[in-house]
C-alpha cells in the first residue's frame, strides 16, 4: 500500500491533473449556463450553433455545418430537419452537384437570432465576468495553446 499511496498523493498534486479537473468542471458549468439560456428560446445548443453559423456565414453545405460544429452527418440531418420544421432555415440543392444540399437561414430564423442575440450576449458576458478583459485575453491564448497541442497529439 505504501508505494501506491505515495504515487497517488504525488499525482494528486500534479498541476496537469489539477488543470484537467478545474478546466473540465469550469467548462461543464459554463456550458450548462449557456445551454439554459438557449433553451429559453426553444433551441438546443446544436440548433443554436447551426443557426448562428448560417446567420454569420450565409448558405452552407450540410457537410460543412457538421464539420464546423462537430456533428456526424446523421446528427446534422436531424438538426436541420428540426430547424426546417420550425421554419428557421431552408434547404436547397446545389445546382452543380445534386448530391450536395445547402442550408440557409430563413427570414424567420434571422428575426429570431436578432431577437435572441443581444440577450444571449449579455448572458455570456455575465458568465465570463469572473475575469477582467486582460485575463480573458490571457485565458484565450492559454486555452488555445492547450487545445492546439492536444489536437496535434490526437492527429499523430
Amino acid at each position: 500500500m505504501g508505494m501506491e499511496h505515495e504515487f497517488y498523493e504525488e499525482r494528486r498534486e500534479d498541476p496537469s491533473l489539477k488543470l484537467f479537473v478545474v478546466l473540465s468542471k469550469a467548462t461543464r458549468t459554463i456550458l450548462d449556463l449557456a445551454q439554459d439560456d438557449m433553451v429559453r428560446y426553444g433551441l438546443n445548443p446544436t440548433e443554436f450553433a447551426t443557426l448562428e453559423l448560417l446567420y454569420h456565414r450565409g448558405k452552407q453545405p450540410l457537410q460543412k455545418i457538421g464539420e464546423r460544429i462537430l456533428l456526424t452527418s446523421g446528427s446534422i440531418t436531424y438538426v436541420v430537419n428540426n430547424l426546417e420544421k420550425k421554419g428557421y432555415l431552408v434547404r436547397t440543392q446545389s445546382e452543380h452537384d445534386r448530391r450536395v444540399t445547402y442550408a440557409q437561414i430563413s427570414d424567420k430564423g434571422r428575426v429570431l437570432l436578432n431577437e435572441i442575440f443581444p440577450e444571449h450576449w449579455k448572458q455570456i458576458e455575465r458568465i465570463m465576468s469572473g475575469l477582467t478583459d486582460e485575463e480573458k485575453v490571457q485565458a484565450i491564448e492559454l486555452v488555445k495553446k492547450l487545445g492546439l497541442n492536444a489536437n496535434s497529439i490526437k492527429n499523430r
